[in-house]
């Protein structure tokens, strides 16, 4: 049986979250971002980081194989209580369940953290991610067209939220 272990990132994970992240950097199908990031990268992310939010690892036999994040949506202060929140998985360990584990755990911290909006931005066309976010209680309310570009297309992005 497997040993599954969800917990806050530390600085020795940064090399790992990085190398999660690049595979969807590299696939252009799950983030805006297009230069791969390094182990430095995500320890900058991190030491910019508030008191609420956070990167939670999900280990698998001791073996990080996803990650999830809550980040601030605004650092206007009447959008204290609402944060975004992403969950990345190793691309061989998707479609398990594991995805969904994390982010009950990240919607649960979020909720220990004092917000009550959580959003989540996804790629219109990405349905999965889509259906597996309105499992988790998150609806659609909108959709961004024509918001990001990548390699010359551009990409609308579905919008849903989640009230605590």
């Amino acid at each position: 049986m497997e040993k599954e272990l969800i917990r806050n990132a530390t600085l020795a994970d940064c090399a790992v979250i990085a190398s999660i992240y690049n595979e969807y950097i590299e696939k252009g199908n799950a983030t805006m971002d297009r230069m791969l990031k390094s182990a430095a990268d995500i320890e900058r992310w991190m030491a910019e980081f508030n008191e609420r939010e956070l990167i939670q690892c999900l280990e698998l036999n001791g073996e990080v194989v996803g990650w999830g994040i809550i980040k601030r949506y605004s650092d206007r202060e009447g959008y204290g209580t609402t944060c975004e929140t992403a969950v990345y998985l190793r691309r061989d360990k998707l479609r398990i369940g594991l995805g969904t584990k994390i982010k009950k755990s990240i919607i649960k911290k979020c909720g220990a953290l004092g917000y009550h909006h959580l959003v989540a931005k996804i790629f219109a066309g990405n349905e999965g991610s889509i259906e597996y976010n309105r499992k988790l209680g998150y609806e659609v309310v909108g959709t961004q067209r024509e918001v990001g570009n990548i390699d010359g297309k551009w990409l609308d992005v579905t919008i849903m939220q989640l009230i605590l």
